[in-house]
């Protein structure tokens, strides 16, 4: 027999005959062999010689056979040593009393060599296949220890990202409940310059590490286009043509992207592919239902994405809650969905909304289903126009190279008034002026108010009486996307004036666009009753500014900053 497979074979036998020939059989095999007269002495062998099989009599002085094949299993441990039991017993329980005390097999005597070495051999392959199997627990059991450190410090980066916004504001409560380590859902939530919150519920195919390898682009997109004051529907296109660029065919991301308006007490809504969101009164009544509107992000090429929003007035204290289908989609052993109408029911008895998501969760419970996504619940509340303040930006640079005396002239004409928001690009310039810095929140709130008033109501001719309702407000943006998608003509142009002065400087915007103009003390005389939704923007900048006039019947806007 090869030296590779020659085993320390341990035999313990108290007749010293049988001990020599089992032996003598044993060594002419090729093994190792070591000898123990009573089983005291067997399992002290054990310990020394770690033998890999063991030739144990049953009835032995001292200590018997079957006490000492318990001792040397238990020493074993999880390494299969394999024991034949030698017994001249021919009685059943005997035999059964062999097995149950830890031996794999027994020989009756007298011993036959050929049977002698099968029963090594098929031991010996027992043994090492009992090894093999170990060996694989434990690679498997490191790769595993090696999987979850790296989803560990995957999920620390991951979770970093995704709640680096304001989901900590007062006006927002969530929960989430991942399917897997990471959750396939993402909620985000950031403040533009202008006190404006954005909020996005995204939620990729399937669930998992794969489901959230995704959400860090479109994270960094959300982040970076927010922070420089970016609209929904820029941060969209940005956020459809990256995903559409990187991800796989198969994989989308389902979203819905939220812009609450403090100041002007809207909310724009884009829906690719989410559930229903529903529109709460302050008190938990159902008001409407903000259904999906597009595909999700990701699945069409740039040129076919639909951008379009809805806006709707949302009063201070109304609330939207915002769901993953994995509320609607969970399912019971009968794979009965919990559904639209079972959520539906949860809301309508719903009395106490900081309640609704223990509520929902017990719903679920109570249906007896199993999830088969991640879940993600989040209810943002209105707040009113005075209490979130223009975000502060933090500089790294000291600013002393800040241009202090120049002027510029931008004009939009054509499809660039349909795609182009020039507001954070003059912003992001302005911002080259260190005086400017502390209110660059103020100025983009100005800037965004005086092109929105340019646009909609100078080159679109729409007019802003149409927002004294909510039935009007819908009609006013219905107006706003048909004559947008349509040949636009007319310009808007901004012009911006730095001066420097002893203490500081000056900074004159001008907007004018190429409209019939309005009448704006009638707009500005109009009394709280009266303005419904409209004339807001023009007593913004007023309040803001540190002096606005409009000349030329409307339709030129003059602001000035000092500072």
């Amino acid at each position: 027999m090869p030296d590779a497979q020659a085993l320390r074979v341990l035999v313990a036998e108290d007749g010293a005959t049988d001990r020599m020939l089992l032996a003598q059989i044993v060594r002419r095999q090729g093994h190792e062999v070591c000898t123990a007269e009573n089983g005291e002495q067997a399992v002290r062998l054990f310990l020394e010689q770690r033998p890999q099989l063991v030739l144990l009599d049953a009835l032995m002085p001292v200590m018997d056979g079957f006490e000492a094949a318990r001792q040397i299993k238990a020493l074993a441990g999880e390494a299969l040593v394999p024991i034949i039991f030698l017994t001249s017993l021919n009685e059943e329980e005997a035999l059964v009393r062999c097995l149950e005390a830890g031996g794999d097999d027994f020989m009756a005597k007298p011993y036959s060599a050929v049977i002698l070495a099968a029963k090594i051999r098929a031991m010996d392959r027992l043994r090492r296949l009992q090894a093999t199997v170990l060996e694989q627990r434990d690679q498997i059991t490191r790769h595993h220890h090696h999987l979850l450190n790296e989803q560990r410090v995957a999920k620390a980066v991951f979770d970093k990202v995704a709640h680096s916004g304001c989901l900590s504001a007062p006006n927002i409560r969530y929960l989430q409940s991942p399917y897997a380590l990471f959750n396939g859902d993402l909620l985000l939530a950031a403040f533009t310059p202008s006190g404006d919150m954005h909020v996005l519920l995204g939620d990729f195919t399937g669930h998992g590490l794969p489901a959230a390898v995704g959400a860090m682009p479109l994270a960094e997109v959300f982040y970076g286009m927010t922070a420089k004051g970016y609209g929904l529907v820029e941060t969209l296109r940005e956020m459809n043509a990256k995903l559409k660029r990187i991800l796989p065919v198969d994989m989308f991301c389902c979203a819905l992207l939220l812009n609450l308006s403090f100041q002007r007490g809207t909310v724009e809504v884009w829906s690719g592919g989410m559930p229903d969101a529903y529109h709460l009164a302050e008190n938990g009544e159902v008001l409407g239902v903000l259904p999906a509107r597009h595909l999700p992000l990701g699945i069409l090429p740039p040129e076919q994405f639909d951008d379009s929003t809805h806006v709707l007035p949302l009063t201070e204290g109304e609330r939207l809650l915002l769901l993953s289908d994995g509320v609607v989609d969970t399912g019971d052993a009968q794979e009965h969905l919990f559904g639209v109408h079972r959520l539906q029911q949860v809301l309508a008895a719903n009395r106490e909304p900081a309640r609704l998501f223990d509520e929902v969760m017990q719903a679920l419970a109570r249906f007896g289903g199993e999830p088969r996504d991640d879940i993600s619940l989040c209810d943002v509340r209105m707040l009113g126009p005075d209490s979130v303040a223009p975000q502060p930006v933090v500089y790294s640079d000291s600013g002393r190279s800040s241009p202090l005396d120049w002027a510029m002239d931008f004009e939009l004409r054509g499809d660039s008034l349909r795609r182009f928001n020039p507001v954070p690009y003059l912003v992001q310039l302005l911002q080259e002026i260190h005086g400017l810095r502390p209110v660059s929140g103020m100025l983009h709130s100005v800037l965004s108010e005086l092109y929105s008033n340019a646009l909609e109501h100078g080159v679109l001719g729409l007019d802003s009486c149409l927002k004294r309702d909510a039935q009007g407000f819908s009609e006013y943006y219905r107006q706003r996307g048909e004559r947008l998608a349509s040949r636009v003509e007319g310009f808007v142009r901004i012009g911006l004036k730095v001066e420097p002065r002893a203490q500081g400087g000056r900074l004159m915007i001008e907007v004018r666009d190429s409209g019939a103009g309005f009448d704006v003390a009638r707009v500005l005389a109009r009394g709280p009753h009266e303005q419904g939704f409209s004339g807001r923007g023009l007593s913004l900048v007023r309040r803001l500014g540190c002096t606005a006039q409009w000349l030329d019947g409307g339709r030129l806007a003059q602001v000035t900053f000092d500072w």
